[in-house]
């Protein structure tokens, strides 16, 4: 360089060269950084989306109300669990204030850790169900106070007028196991932490703190 000796120009050039690297390196971690705040906002979008209804209602699901409706409500829900047993009228009144308007799609989700009789009943209902009786068990074994132990169900199976050879059969070689199984992946894969676990037109509706929640949310809807 004009002016410096050769050792300074080499200084010179280092030091030049040196603040060039820092400044790449700078430009490297701050697009490293901006990935990462990508990939944040990803996981985040990912996880709320998740939020949502991951397995879609499907002719084989049971429903309660009219076929084509405004509003669907899916319900995760647990046979022995009081809460579910406690919503239930509220979830019919909002059935029978809008019939034509709202159905309700009812899936299983037993909680086997607290209640050892859940995983059978829920069995048991989709025994009914095969014989064209599933609502009307599932009524029975919502009420509060009914009892779910074998031999329990095995009566309520004879005042519906089952089969009831075709009815104990389902229940002893479990026939009806895996589909109850794979509810409750999908309740968990949606995000359902317990139960009762209701998703409004496929997004999730916590009704936690009363029945309240889910009426106001069917009514936006109407």
């Amino acid at each position: 360089m004009p002016g410096l000796e050769p050792p300074e120009a080499q200084f010179a050039m280092e030091a030049m060269l040196d603040t060039c690297g820092r400044c790449r390196q700078d430009q490297r971690a701050g697009r490293r950084g901006m990935a990462r705040a990508v990939s944040r906002r990803r996981i985040l979008v990912t996880e709320q989306s998740g939020r949502d209804l991951v397995v879609p209602v499907t002719p084989t699901d049971h429903v309660r109300g009219a076929q084509q409706a405004r509003v669907t409500v899916v319900e995760y829900g647990d046979f022995e669990c009081p809460m579910c047993r406690s919503a239930e009228p509220a979830v019919r009144m909002i059935l029978d204030t809008h019939p034509g308007t709202v159905r309700l799609i009812f899936r299983h989700y037993p909680i086997e850790s607290a209640h050892p009789h859940a995983l059978m009943a829920a069995e048991a209902a989709e025994a009914a169900g095969k014989q064209g009786r599933f609502w009307e068990m599932h009524d029975l074994l919502l009420k509060q106070g009914a009892q779910l132990e074998r031999r329990a169900l095995d009566n309520y199976a004879a005042v519906l007028g089952l089969d009831m050879a075709l009815f104990k059969m389902s229940l002893d070689d479990e026939i009806y196991r895996q589909l109850v199984r794979e509810q409750m992946d999908g309740a968990a894969r949606s995000h359902v932490r317990g139960t009762p676990g209701f998703f409004v037109n496929g997004h999730i509706q916590d009704a936690s703190a009363g029945m309240h929640s889910l009426r106001e949310a069917v009514l936006r809807l109407l």
